[in-house]
């Protein structure tokens, strides 16, 4: 089960550099429900989420290389390229920070995944957060993948 928060960031903070950083690209195979596979550095997994918004059920798959290509060269949409940054909170959390890529450079998004949904029901947001989007499929990479350029 995946429960996470979705914010806009409206600038990005000054010492990004300083926190771990990788290199995400992921393609998307079907939207409903989503069947995408990405490539995070080295790795490759092919995953499943059901429909939802701050929770839903979320399978991941592990990939060779050669079947990541094999699939991404079957996707449907945008590819979504984009840098994630880990950012640690006082809670235990974690801020997962996606910079992304063209198509959509000058897109921002923290995500914050938790173990339950009170947890991230009683979440505070640090104030350089955002807009909170988690309601909205709109920021969804999936949706991203179907928009027309």
């Amino acid at each position: 089960m995946e429960i996470e928060r979705k914010f806009l960031i409206p600038k990005l903070p000054v010492n990004l550099d300083s926190f771990p950083c990788r290199l995400l690209e992921q393609a998307y195979l079907c939207t409903e429900p989503v069947v995408r596979v990405r490539r995070s550095d080295d790795s490759f997994i092919l995953t499943y989420k059901s429909k939802g918004l701050m929770s839903r059920e979320e399978y991941n798959l592990p990939l060779t290389a050669e079947s990541y290509e094999h699939l991404k060269a079957k996707a449907d949409g945008n590819i979504i390229s984009k840098k994630r940054y880990l950012i640690p909170l006082p809670e235990g959390l974690t801020i997962e920070l996606d910079v992304f890529a063209a198509p959509f450079e000058g897109l921002w998004l923290a995500e914050v995944e938790f173990p339950s949904e009170e947890q991230a029901n009683a979440f505070t947001p640090p104030e350089w957060f955002g807009e909170e989007v988690t309601w909205s499929s709109e920021y969804h990479n999936s949706t991203l993948s179907q928009k027309k350029l």
